[in-house]
């Protein structure tokens, strides 16, 4: 019996590799919601992909922390590992964390701080 890896064509395969492109593109310092993610890997209302691919990957390139729900808000629990380390990435990138958010003071809304390539 012979174990053979998944086609590179295999359309989930695609998928994946479309949305890691979408989330690599986002410049330091901006952050996009899942939603416009979606959008930009050609998958659009395909949010929860995005977050589900970002849940199974493995890569330690891939800039995830600059990836928020629509509203602008941290996924992550409050004060969960996961949580602080994303907020610790945004700051270091000059993102403006307030309460879970992006603080009013560096955007007025999340459609200022989004990157609209």
């Amino acid at each position: 019996m012979t174990n053979t890896a998944p086609a590179l064509n295999d359309s989930a395969d695609i998928r994946r590799t479309q949305i890691c492109a979408a989330i690599r593109a986002i410049p330091r310092g901006e952050v996009r919601a899942y939603g416009e993610v979606a959008s930009a890997a050609g998958l659009p209302g395909r949010a929860r992909l995005v977050a589900k691919v970002l849940t199974q990957s493995t890569a330690h390139d891939l800039p995830w922390h600059r990836v928020l729900r629509a509203d602008g808000r941290i996924a992550f629990p409050a004060n969960s590992e996961h949580f602080e380390m994303q907020r610790r990435r945004l700051l270091a990138e000059g993102v403006s964390v307030v309460n879970g958010r992006i603080a009013a003071r560096a955007a007025r809304d999340l459609d200022a701080m989004l990157w609209h390539p």
